[in-house]
């Protein structure tokens, strides 16, 4: 009986915290709308719990968490090239995304969980990159953050 109460609390408490969870597909393209060496889309908002699919169109690409742009609590995490990686939410804030081999090209990617509480430690981080392509992308793309109060 102890077990089948335990049981039925797990699987509730599984179906509550993922009944909402989304999973969000990210394509890394060579060409796209916004030009070569790209994130589609290269914002995403997402809310914890949530996943964001990193789907390569071509095996010089991966997709890893950028060094301080990510919000206390988040997982780093680092693909291997030409092969899909599946990142986790765990925490609410600004996650910074890069296709290592296309840094330096501005091939970025941001991604806001609920409140962006690490904003301006991202822009911090950002703003010393010595590369200007992404430096100019990821600020370009904090911008899109709506303003909280």
């Amino acid at each position: 009986m102890k077990r089948t109460i335990l049981a039925a609390a797990a699987f509730a408490a599984l179906m509550l915290t993922g009944a909402h969870a989304a999973d969000h597909e990210v394509k890394m393209l060579n060409k796209g709308a916004k030009g070569s060496m790209v994130f589609e889309p290269d914002f995403i908002t997402a809310q914890v719990g949530d996943t964001v699919t990193f789907l390569p169109t071509d095996p010089g690409h991966l997709a890893e968490t950028t060094p301080k742009m990510l919000p206390a609590g988040g997982k780093e995490f680092k693909g291997k090239a030409g092969k899909p990686i599946t990142m986790t939410i765990d925490a609410e804030g600004v996650y910074g995304v890069k296709c290592l081999p296309h840094f330096s090209m501005g091939m970025v990617a941001v991604v806001v969980a609920g409140k962006p509480v690490n904003l301006e430690e991202a822009k911090a981080a950002a703003a010393k990159i010595p590369s200007p392509k992404p430096k100019a992308k990821f600020m370009e793309l904090f911008g899109q953050i709506p303003a909280t109060n």
